[in-house]
């Protein structure tokens, strides 16, 4: 990610959860220097020290801090949990209690999001009137029965506030938002006397309208007018911004693919020691009907799930592990010119007398075509690469059926790019540990536009957005 040099004003933020650090990381893409990081898990604040060395870091649980303790920001961000689904039936829930996909069990400082509620935002901001605030949560917190009070508080205050409903995969304004689906809230809150953030220049996806035959910022459009809160497609679309048009439009959205490490081998699903849940099996075989293509598999347990294409965005990335890659066989092309890849359901290309040129795939083998060479695993490298194009990776014999796919789980590293971590990103710990931290984390891409939004408004100079690449298709 390219920094973009904008603090002028010498802003500063606390990052009141910084977890694994997404909202940090992004106040440093957009030149906002991170004064203070707390948060109550050590191995967070490890990784986070690792990755942000200049700034303070305190390991504490926020709600039982004094917020006298910390220096006063510009800037504060918090990410607490809303006490209406951390606490369930007088008792906390400790979803990490049983092994997971690794077989490991996290500590009970990890088992919670945060050790923060929202009334640490109100107490925060009432000893340190930061000049604009940002409170990122589930969409359900909205649900939350002291919603009302904890806003009138704020107000009380003397912060004015607008709620964001965004999406990851929609947070372009400077630069490509997220390989992820991943609805999130955001309240920002600003002092009084401060200018008003331009939400509508930071929050609105560029999208292409066939109708009107141009691109433009999308309209976020309900579809109760009455509850006005939610997320994309659920309780809004997008729609285009011309009042006699008005379709609706779908803004450009990268791929779940662009996050996933294709070189990493898969095994095939009949072969595993360990049979998938019949309930996986069941969505790897939906999806193989449906799609024919790479294919992300909840491997979870609740019901609702299903398996998606690659070239769809990564569903939402929670702290566990519960996502799995199937990979369908394609027509891998050996020979120069403008052959490619295929999948098996497009036509093959045309057949030719000089030879066999179509390798049937899934990335598991290596085989080269001289010699009395073999086959080996895709993990092992390359044999001698020669001047003439002879290496294929392949699945021998013909796939009919879901249990030909080759099958792995996503690893950290791939979870870590759909949230947009950079791949120079340092992680420490376990795999658990790495998922958890990058699942919980707050998607760089969508803070990074709130905190531009923000400095903006509060400095006064503009900033340029991004122009995105869409193609009118």
């Amino acid at each position: 990610m390219q920094l973009i040099n904008i603090n002028t004003l010498g802003a500063d933020t606390t990052d009141a959860f910084c977890g694994g650090g997404g909202s940090s990381e992004a106040a440093k893409w957009v030149g906002i220097f991170v004064r203070i990081a707390l948060n109550h898990w050590r191995e967070a604040i490890d990784v986070h020290n690792a990755n942000h060395p200049e700034t303070d870091h305190d390991c504490a649980d926020i709600s039982q801090v004094d917020p006298r303790r910390y220096p006063t920001t510009t800037f504060a961000w918090f990410s607490p949990s809303c006490t209406n689904h951390s606490i369930a039936k007088g008792r906390r829930r400790h979803l990490d209690a049983t092994p997971d996909l690794f077989g490991e069990v996290l500590p009970d400082e990890a088992a919670e999001r945060s050790r923060a509620t929202m009334w640490d935002v109100v107490r925060f901001a009432e000893h340190h009137r930061y000049r604009a605030i940002i409170v990122e949560n589930v969409v359900d917190a909205r649900e939350w029965i002291l919603w009302a009070a904890w806003l009138s508080a704020m107000l009380a205050l003397g912060y004015r506030s607008r709620v964001v409903y965004l999406n990851s995969m929609h947070a372009q304004a400077l630069g490509e938002g997220a390989p992820q689906s991943r609805d999130r809230m955001y309240v920002v809150f600003w002092r009084e006397g401060e200018r008003t953030p331009n939400f509508n220049k930071w929050t609105r996806p560029t999208a292409y309208c066939s109708n009107c035959d141009r691109t433009a910022p999308a309209v976020q459009a309900w579809k109760n007018p009455a509850r006005q809160y939610g997320k994309y497609r659920a309780q809004y679309v997008w729609r285009c911004p011309t009042a006699r048009c008005h379709a609706e439009v779908f803004p450009a959205v990268r791929p779940a693919a662009e996050a996933i490490d294709w070189a990493l081998p898969t095994q095939r699903i009949g072969d595993r020691a360990r049979p998938l849940a019949e309930k996986t099996m069941a969505r790897v075989r939906a999806g193989f009907e449906a799609y024919s293509r790479p294919l992300l598999v909840p491997v979870e347990g609740r019901e609702g799930k299903s398996a998606r294409p690659a070239d769809d965005p990564l569903r939402t990335c929670t702290a566990r592990n519960e996502t799995g890659l199937a990979v369908p066989p394609y027509v891998v092309e050996l020979r120069g010119g403008g052959s490619k890849h295929r999948p098996v359901s497009d036509p093959l290309a045309t057949v030719c007398a000089s030879g066999n040129h179509h390798g049937l795939t899934v990335p598991d083998l290596v085989l080269p075509y001289y010699g009395n060479a073999t086959a080996r695993p895709a993990s092992e490298p390359i044999p001698t690469v020669t001047t003439v194009d002879r290496h294929s990776v392949l699945r021998g014999g013909p796939v009919t059926a879901a249990e030909d796919l080759g099958f792995r789980m996503l690893e950290p590293s791939e979870y870590a790019a759909a949230m947009t971590f950079p791949d120079s990103y340092i992680w420490l710990g376990s795999k658990r540990v790495r998922v958890r931290m990058a699942g919980n984390a707050v998607t760089p891409v969508a803070a990074r536009d709130l905190f531009a939004m923000v400095y903006e408004a509060i400095s006064g100079e503009e900033i340029d957005l991004a122009v995105p690449a869409l193609a009118a298709a």
